[in-house]
């Protein structure tokens, strides 16, 4: 007859665990006999161990009571549930160290590839950091609505990243951003800059958005965004409706 310190060490566990077994119901629990101990014999060590196989399989103890006791059918029934079940929990662990990686990654971890290629590209061509990171944000709410439209919108902005004028915009933006004076020369600049993109978009025809595109909230959102970030932005805003475009993010022309 075993201890159950000498049982615990036969079968590869420790005694905190053969209790906690006990307590579960998965082990039996010995009377304790005349001198106060309970004493534990080969039955209990045969199941002992198959516990312990069992568990170091990964079945839930929830579960190891009634596969120790169902017949063949049924175990292999249960194991093939249990195998099932791990498959999809290796599936999520995967996902997630995928994720936990990208967080190294910055922006990637909550952008598609096109925009974070595009915010390289910006970088490239001087952009400061506040104007990136304006812009990323921006597309965070643009691609968690319409994801399945960013490889197409991405590759209509680099298309328009050719033109010096978008390019020299972005330029004075990031030097109007980078300085804490309200410059009203540079913010004019940039109206004027702004409004002749716009105006020879519009001189080429309105495109199609198509209805997927009419859901305002996310550029209402993108309005906030740019309020929050500059307080000088209500002035540029004055300033492109005098040159006849109303708005921030979703530009209408006006009279």
């Amino acid at each position: 007859m075993l201890t159950i310190g000498q049982l615990a060490a036969y079968a590869g566990v420790t005694v905190r665990t053969v209790r906690h077994y006990h307590q579960i119901g998965l082990l039996p629990e010995p009377e304790r006999d005349a001198s106060g101990y309970r004493r534990y014999g080969a039955s209990a060590a045969v199941a002992l161990i198959k516990i312990r196989t069992v568990a170091d399989a990964g079945v839930p103890l929830s579960q190891i009571g009634l596969m120790l006791q169902a017949d063949a059918a049924a175990l292999a029934e249960a194991v093939e549930k249990i195998d099932s079940d791990l498959r999809e929990e290796i599936e999520r662990l995967e996902l997630s160290r995928k994720r936990i990686a990208q967080l190294a990654a910055g922006d990637a971890l909550v952008l598609p590839p096109e925009v974070t290629c595009y915010l390289d590209r910006l970088r490239e061509v001087g952009v400061s950091q506040r104007i990136l990171e304006g812009e990323r944000d921006g597309w965070i709410l643009l691609a968690a609505r319409w994801p399945e439209h960013m490889p197409a919108v991405m590759a209509d902005k680099f298309a328009e990243l050719e033109d010096p004028q978008l390019v020299r915009l972005y330029r004075v933006l990031s030097e109007v951003g980078d300085s804490d004076a309200a410059d009203e020369s540079r913010l004019e600049e940039i109206a004027d800059l702004m409004a002749g993109l716009l105006d020879r978009a519009y001189a080429a025809g309105e495109p199609d958005l198509g209805e997927e595109w009419q859901d305002e909230m996310p550029f209402d959102l993108m309005n906030n965004l740019a309020a929050e970030a500059d307080p000088r932005m209500p002035r540029i805003v004055e300033l492109m409706r005098k040159r006849g475009w109303d708005g921030w993010t979703r530009l209408k022309r006006v009279d």
